[in-house]
């Protein structure tokens, strides 16, 4: 057998659904009532339609359950556009601590997690750092979105498989940007401020491992995705670092320092947005990296200002090594306050960008605003919704906030 077979063999039997339900088994997850028989039937399929819409009718529940600790019955965790009629059923499970823990390691890469990590980094702990997380962060989530859209593999069939979640069930599956981010963030961490903190580096090793372990093992948990979507994730993402790292302190200083890159920013990140996407049917891919793409745009635009105007500037070289100042009440106080006002605005600006974009959308593009979630879906009013909201959340949260810090004494 060739090298190329194996390699092939080695693929299927990764992407194989059995494997999904055999850990969600494992940890406790059961499917509905009747769903027993239906994992034979559903084992055959490697997959489902695009973007995993399997109508569910088992996950294989463990026979001769009496004696077994008490079920607890949950629904699919949903987002505001997933549609109620998408096939998922009650699931049940025996393990409330393990549906919290890998819940938590899915929180890990989605929109409220990010919406208080760089915060709070930005603001609380390391500007230049945040600024490089976040440069980082917005390559690996828009490469992973283009490459689930070329490649267009479905998600895990159901059954076999449990849907835990239905977040983003309208999108394919390889790779994981779950598994992506949560792997190029703590690494990227690691790598950026080992050196320029004051820390063990088994202490950031560690975390980055159990940080990356906890959302690649969550995502297999909710039956979003395969092992296989998993360990690509895991791998691209690793590839994405080693080509980003090293050219990471250019683009910055490039955002920080050229003249003209507020107007290179904003035409580039719109480009990438509009030009990338030819999607067959409508999925949240497109709105979400249209998100990070602003949310990119705005932060590298506030930074810039930052610069031009001598706000917020780096910690100058003899100064490094930094080192964690003693944790005292006022000042773990006023990070929690900058923390909470912060976020308060930042929320503020989303609602009102929210809600004088997407009407203003539709009156340019002649489309129906009744119906706000299908108004949404079309890409003449997702794209400008959802890049100039989330570029200004971006530029709120490298300038207007700070400034707002700055005028009421808690910089």
């Amino acid at each position: 057998m060739s090298l190329g077979q194996r390699l092939a063999r080695l693929a299927a039997h990764l992407q194989d659904p059995r494997k999904v339900a055999a850990f969600q088994r494992l940890c406790g997850v059961e499917g509905p009532s009747g769903w027993a028989g239906a994992e034979q039937r559903g084992s055959v399929a490697n997959g489902g339609p695009a973007g995993g819409q399997a109508h569910p009718a088992g996950n294989g529940a463990l026979s001769g359950a009496a004696g077994t600790p008490r079920r607890w019955t949950r629904r699919p965790r949903r987002n505001s556009l997933t549609e109620e009629e998408d096939g998922s059923q009650e699931f049940a499970t025996r393990s409330r601590f393990l549906y919290y823990l890998f819940s938590l390691g899915t929180e890990l890469g989605n929109e409220l997690f990010y919406i208080l990590f760089f915060p709070f980094c930005i603001w609380n702990v390391d500007a230049w750092l945040g600024r490089r997380l976040i440069i980082i962060w917005v390559w690996v989530m828009y490469l992973g979105q283009c490459t689930k859209d070329v490649i267009r593999w479905p998600r895990p069939a159901s059954p076999p498989v449990v849907k835990l979640e239905v977040f983003y069930n309208s999108e394919y599956s390889m790779p994981s940007t779950h598994a992506m981010s949560g792997t190029a963030i703590p690494l990227a961490l690691l790598l950026l401020s080992y050196g320029r903190w004051q820390y063990p580096f088994m202490f950031g090793l560690i975390l980055a491992f159990c940080w990356c372990s906890l959302v690649c093992c969550s995502r297999i948990y909710m039956g979003m995705h395969s092992v296989l979507d998993v360990i690509a994730g895991f791998l691209y993402a690793i590839l994405i670092l080693v080509v980003f790292h090293p050219i990471v302190d250019l683009i910055d200083n490039f955002n920080l320092t050229y003249k003209y890159a507020p107007l290179i920013i904003i035409s580039l990140h719109l480009a990438l947005g509009i030009f990338s996407f030819t999607l067959d049917t409508w999925s949240t891919s497109r709105g979400d990296t249209a998100q990070i793409l602003g949310c990119g745009a705005g932060v590298a635009c506030g930074s810039h200002v930052n610069y031009i105007l001598g706000l917020q500037l780096d910690p100058p070289p003899h100064t490094l090594p930094l080192s964690l100042s003693s944790l005292t009440v006022t000042v773990f106080g006023k990070a929690i306050l900058r923390l909470l006002i912060g976020v308060i605005v930042l929320l503020l600006t989303k609602v009102a960008m929210k809600k004088a974009t997407i009407p203003l959308a539709c009156k340019i593009f002649r489309i129906p605003h009744e119906d706000v979630r299908r108004a949404r879906q079309c890409m003449e009013v997702e794209l400008p919704y959802r890049y100039i909201t989330y570029g200004m959340v971006g530029f709120s949260l490298m300038f207007v906030v700070p400034c707002l810090f700055h005028f009421i004494g808690l910089s």
